[in-house]
């Protein structure tokens, strides 16, 4: 099977949109992982006067969990999928925050211009074709000192993690969406995280990319050793934060 890329991944993630929240929600610490990242971010005064770009926001997670640790920032949420930026929208929320439709590698064509303070992406770049150029594009939409936190499946590389991945995906994920129609892009979801950079190539790629202070923080629960908060700057940036 190969990995649905670029518009056959927008339309999956269209059909999928009804049904996606109530899936997440199923998911333990899925919500509260997002806020704990956001606050790896380490941003001062709850980001009072700052801008924020929630790169790949889906139906609005990731920026909910902004909202709620940054509650001074202007936020810019950008997703791809049009059906998941629809329920995003439609949910209610303060007047700094607003939503973008377009690809992250379309940014500029949509009118999304830096600088931003930090940049927040949650579930992204395993998803992306090209994640270098992705990467390449929020470094130069960073600010001096701008901070980027990536929240990703990105296996340890252990043998056992990449077990307990298969086997949630196996045993739970798979069936429920396949009764829910959306088998196929829950399929890319095991796949695509199989097949992407383990935690320490990733945070190689950040560095690469032109970012320092590059960080692997780790998520509890059953995540642990799956899903990593990896937190870097851009060159000369600050420290974040990290809990």
């Amino acid at each position: 099977m190969t990995l649905l890329r670029d518009e056959a991944l927008a339309t999956a993630f269209d059909r999928a949109a009804r049904s996606y929240d109530t899936l997440v929600a199923a998911n333990p610490g899925y919500h509260s992982h997002l806020r704990r990242s956001a606050r790896r971010l380490g941003l001062p005064r709850q980001g009072e006067g700052l801008r924020v770009l929630d790169l790949g926001c889906g139906t609005g997670a990731s920026t909910a969990a902004l909202s709620a640790v940054l509650p001074g920032a202007e936020i810019t949420a950008v997703d791809a999928s049009a059906g998941m930026l629809e329920r995003a929208a439609a949910k209610r929320w303060p007047k700094h925050v607003s939503f973008v439709h377009a690809p992250a590698e379309g940014l500029a064509e949509a009118g999304v211009d830096g600088p931003f303070d930090a940049v927040f992406a949650a579930y992204l770049f395993r998803n992306t074709a090209e994640p270098d150029a992705v990467l390449k594009t929020v470094h130069d939409l960073l600010a001096a000192q701008g901070r980027l936190a990536v929240h990703e499946y990105a296996l340890s590389g252990r043998a056992r993690h990449r077990r307990v991945w298969t086997a949630v995906c196996g045993g739970v994920v798979l069936p429920v969406a396949s009764a829910l129609g959306d088998g196929e892009l829950y399929r890319h979801l095991w796949r695509s995280v199989v097949e992407f950079d383990t935690a320490d190539l990733f945070a190689d790629r950040l560095r690469r990319t032109g970012f320092d202070r590059v960080r692997v923080l780790p998520l509890p629960g059953w995540q642990t050793g799956i899903t990593h908060t990896f937190v870097a700057a851009r060159a000369d940036g600050l420290d974040g934060a990290g809990r």
